[in-house]
């Protein structure tokens, strides 16, 4: 058993949330019980997650996404009211870390898809976009089928008209497609994100990029889930990932 206390303290010291000037308040969004001996994890507070939380008789939600988000309605009423009121009949707590989570060095979004993906980080090329480059060559088909077959999506490729083998490569989890400009300038061969935009296919042709959208979902289902691990490790009480499926 921890308080929730001590959760909140060692989650904000690890995660540096201090550093952050985000879009939602990052720890404690809702509070619950005080003591804390079973945690769900998921990438966002959807009804679906309270509901397999309350199923699994959770003491608190830990999440990537959660409420209370810059230029929402302020009202708790509609889908927010059926989420929240939820969680306080049940009593549980949900916390959660956005871009912290995002950026975390060891833990983060970026650090564990480059894991799953076998690609060597080399540094930053901004906050929150990593560079680093694959143990080999590869065409942008076999990258796709890399991706398919570790994120079970299937991406969607633009660049096309770029001839060269991808080597180098940057990337931002969830909706950093916004940064490929950058990518592009910094000079990698391909650019990964979760989310594309209208303008990111002509970005890739005319700045001459690779780049893939891999589903937001699905590039940030490792960082929340490692830490899960972490609070399971460092605390010894039972925490269960789940993975409510979304294929954008």
């Amino acid at each position: 058993m921890i308080t929730l206390k001590q959760l909140l303290t060692s989650l904000d010291a690890l995660l540096e949330v201090e550093n952050y000037q985000d879009y939602a308040p990052n720890g404690l969004q809702v509070e619950g019980k005080k003591n804390i001996t079973k945690i769900v994890t998921g990438v966002t507070a959807s009804e679906a997650l309270i509901e397999k939380a309350i199923e699994l008789n959770a003491d608190a939600i830990l999440v990537h996404h959660g409420y209370f988000w810059k230029n929402e309605p302020v009202t708790i009423t509609g889908m927010k009211k059926r989420r929240i009121e939820k969680l306080i009949k049940h009593d549980i707590n949900l916390l959660a870390y956005h871009l912290p989570l995002d950026g975390h060095m060891h833990l983060g979004n970026n650090v564990q898809l480059a894991q799953l993906l076998d690609i060597k980080i080399n540094g930053e090329i901004m906050p929150l976009v990593l560079h680093g480059e694959f143990e080999r060559p590869m065409t942008w088909q076999e990258v796709s089928q890399l991706l398919h077959d570790r994120l079970d999506r299937v991406p969607l490729h633009s660049g096309g008209n770029v001839s060269r083998l991808i080597k180098t490569v940057a990337w931002c989890t969830g909706g950093g497609q916004g940064f490929i400009d950058k990518a592009a300038e910094f000079g990698v061969d391909a650019y990964l994100s979760g989310e594309i935009s209208e303008s990111t296919v002509h970005i890739a042709r005319e700045m001459g990029i690779h780049f893939f959208s891999a589903g937001h979902h699905a590039t940030e289902r490792y960082g929340i889930k490692a830490l899960g691990e972490w609070v399971k490790n460092n605390f010894g009480i039972e925490v269960i990932f789940v993975d409510v499926d979304n294929p954008a």
